[in-house]
C-alpha cells in the first residue's frame, strides 16, 4: 500500500526504508534486499538518492520511494491511498509518471485519486488493459463515457 502521507520512517535512509520489510519478513536477505531497492530506486529515478533521509526529499520524491517500499514486498495488487494529495501541483507528474509506468508493465493497481484525467487515461477505454490484454484498473461501468448517474454526470461536467 502507498499511503497519502508517504509514512517513511524518518530516522531510516531511503534504502533502509525499502530493504526493512522484505528483510524483517524474511522475504530477502539483506545483500538481496539492497540489490532489489537498488533496481527499483532506479526504476522510480531516485537511486542518487538511496543513502539520504526522507527529511532532505520533496513531497515527490517522498512518494517515489514509499512506491519502491511497496514494489519491494513484489505484490500482485498495490493499493494507492490519494498519492498525489499530499504533494505541491508541480510534484504531482512524478508521481503519475511512476504509476502510470507501473500500470504499463502489468500491475494490478487500486487508486483513489483526485487526478481524473490520469485515471481516465490508464483506467478508461484502451488504458485498462496491459500488454498482454490483461486487465489493470476496472471502474464500475463506462464512469468516464457513459455514467449512469445524473451525481456523476454533473462532477464529470465540471472536471473536464
Amino acid at each position: 500500500m502507498v499511503f497519502q502521507h508517504f509514512n517513511l520512517f524518518p530516522h531510516y535512509s531511503v534504502l533502509q526504508n525499502i530493504t526493512l520489510a522484505p528483510t524483517l519478513l524474511g522475504k530477502s536477505n539483506a545483500t538481496q534486499a539492497k540489490a532489489t531497492a537498488m533496481e527499483l530506486l532506479e526504476r522510480v529515478g531516485l537511486a542518487n538518492k538511496a543513502n539520504a533521509y526522507p527529511a532532505s526529499l520533496s513531497g515527490g520524491q517522498k512518494q517515489r520511494v514509499a512506491i519502491a517500499r511497496a514494489l519491494a514486498m513484489k505484490p500482485r495488487v498495490m493499493l494507492f491511498d490519494e498519492p498525489t494529495s499530499a504533494l505541491d501541483p508541480e510534484l504531482v507528474g512524478e508521481v503519475l509518471k511512476v504509476m502510470k509506468a507501473l500500470a504499463d508493465q502489468g500491475m494490478t493497481m487500486i487508486v483513489v485519486t483526485h487526478e481524473m484525467a490520469f485515471a481516465r487515461e490508464v483506467g478508461g477505454p484502451g488504458g485498462g488493459h496491459g500488454q498482454r490484454g490483461d486487465p489493470r484498473i476496472r471502474a464500475p461501468g463506462p464512469v468516464f463515457d457513459d455514467p449512469s448517474h445524473e451525481r456523476t454526470r454533473d462532477f464529470l461536467r465540471h472536471v473536464h
